[in-house]
């Protein structure tokens, strides 16, 4: 073992990661990030292509109260641009400006589903009252970036006319738990609309959390240069504290009782403390508690069992074009983010019975008939359709554009099909699909204008950023979540049975999106410094 000590060793370096390291180096702590990849950011990621710059993860960013508050409180300065989303079902395309913008959501909806208007005016009525509770939710800075002590303006106008509000909003919304495809069945007859509403949710989205997305389309923001900006100056405010970061690094195993983790080429690093920003399965079979209290020992193993026969959501299948036609084109017909769904017909139990039965008979399932259900997958679903060049022209070649489309997609589908030895073939088979349902509805001009294409499968995402099943925002909502998923507890949702062994990011709160990972990170080390102290 080699001598390398630290006060606190930060193992992922995605986002819940660099904003662990940068403030536990900024409160003067000796700090190692460890990262597997070549480059931090994890899901927060933009990388460059033939000139074309495109997003790995996630396609834009909500601040929620939390990003802004802590760039500001870090000192680091990031040029944004507002990121327009239009939604789009068959020839109807209406762009969200304001929150007036819902009005013209409705009127979409009735238009298409006229038969169920009185339903989609009780949707919408719904979807108000969620943006309140939104409004509230996200109504001050965050606390956990302001300086309580010195910032009384903040406390006596802000956080305290507030929490009442928060405490009384937060009982509402546990109260909308249930996942919103049985929600919407008790409200809405009609299939076909019911899909429309919540088929690019990820299954079982509680009710909450999938009809807020209003609010987060207004909300959504777009770093310039891409949105791996982000994680690009964290890393760097992390290594001007002092900090030191390992990358292309994998940890193999952790060794609780004697404070150390050893990478893939057998070196060891010693820690008074252990931030686990990774995967949290990875955590609970690599981590050895020979020798630790009995009682320690036995709800660890406790937690590895809720944790590993736990799985983690839907992830996606993401198509990347390099199109030889100008931005100007697209403009016309979209904003630079873009949920599109090109029929009205809805994916029904295509992606769910259909999907199953095809899984669970894998046996006797041939090409042909995952072929045929890809059909019908592609042609009744809703596509995230992102232009990075429409939000910031910088990312792409003059005269041209680049454009991801993204889709939901199943991670065991795509293991089986490896294992089968056709993995390359099913991923050509899917490029060309979507590239045809989309050629042949709302961009007309783009299947003759491809210069070249590559996409990313939930079997790619599991490889690259260590995500268990591929996931993009933490735990399946369809069996018990292994981890904190109540607002009101996010603190404890830091806590490992392990006393000097804390956990932040996509796998320590669900669902976690990028302001829950920044905001685990920083809960994780408030409780590090605070032991310390």
């Amino acid at each position: 073992m080699s001598n390398n000590k630290y006060n606190t060793v930060v193992v992922g370096g995605g986002i819940a990661g660099l904003t662990s390291a940068v403030y536990l180096a900024r409160s003067g702590q000796k700090v190692l990030l460890i990262e597997k990849n070549k480059e931090c950011g994890g899901l927060v990621n933009t990388f460059s292509r033939n000139g074309f710059r495109f997003e790995a993860g996630v396609r834009a960013l909500e601040n929620a109260g939390i990003i802004f508050p802590m760039l500001e409180d870090l000192g680091i300065e990031m040029e944004v641009i507002k990121s327009k989303v239009s939604l789009g079902v068959a020839d109807e395309i209406i762009h969200i400006e304001d929150l007036s913008s819902l009005e013209d959501y409705q009127k979409l909806l009735i238009k298409l589903y006229p038969e169920s208007e009185n339903e989609i005016n009780g949707v919408l009525k719904v979807v108000r009252k969620i943006m309140k509770y939104m409004d509230v939710l996200y109504g001050v800075e965050n606390p956990a970036f302001k300086n309580l002590k010195k910032d009384k303006r903040y406390i006596f106008k802000q956080l305290l006319p507030w929490l009442p509000k928060f405490i009384f909003t937060v009982g509402k919304i546990n109260r909308m738990n249930m996942p919103v495809e049985n929600y919407l069945e008790t409200i809405v007859k009609n299939e076909s609309l019911r899909d429309i509403i919540a088929q690019h949710f990820f299954k079982n989205t509680p009710t909450f959390f999938a009809l807020s997305y209003f609010s987060l389309y207004l909300d959504y923001f777009y770093p310039k240069g891409g949105v791996g900006t982000l994680a690009e100056l964290l890393n760097k405010k992390f290594i001007e504290l002092g900090g030191e970061v390992k990358t292309e690094t994998t940890v193999v195993q952790v060794d609780a009782k004697n404070c150390f983790v050893t990478d893939k080429n057998d070196v060891s690093y010693s820690y008074q403390n252990l931030l686990w920003a990774a995967d949290l399965k990875t955590f609970y079979r690599s981590t050895s508690t020979e020798n630790l209290l009995p009682e320690i020992r036995a709800e660890f193993e406790k937690k590895k069992g809720e944790i590993l026969k736990s799985r983690g959501t839907d992830s996606v299948f993401s198509l990347y074009l390099q199109v030889d036609e100008p931005l100007e084109s697209f403009g016309k017909i979209s904003n630079g983010h873009f949920f599109y769904t090109p029929s009205l017909k809805g994916l029904g139990k295509i992606h769910r019975a259909e999907l199953t039965h095809l899984l669970n008979n894998w046996q006797n399932t041939t090409r042909k008939q995952v072929l045929e259900w890809l059909d019908r997958y592609t042609e009744f679903n809703t596509f995230e359709i992102s232009i990075p060049g429409l939000k910031d022209p910088g990312m792409v070649p003059e005269g041209k554009s680049g454009v991801i489309i993204s889709l939901l997609a199943e991670y065991e589908l795509f293991e089986k099909i490896k294992a089968d030895g056709w993995y390359n073939e099913f991923k050509t088979e899917f490029e060309e699909r979507i590239i045809n349902i989309i050629g042949n509805s709302v961009y007309p001009f783009l299947k003759d204008k491809v210069i070249d294409r590559f996409s990313f499968t939930p079997v790619g995402i599991k490889e690259r950023i260590g995500s268990s099943e591929g996931a993009i925002v933490g735990w399946s909502f369809e069996k018990p979540i292994p981890v904190v998923h109540k607002m009101q507890y996010s603190d404890k949702s830091t806590l490992t049975p392990i006393p000097n062994i804390y956990q932040a990011g996509q796998w320590a709160f669900s669902p976690a999106g990028v302001p829950m990972c920044i905001l685990t990170g920083k809960l994780a080390v408030d409780k590090i410094l605070k032991k310390k102290k």
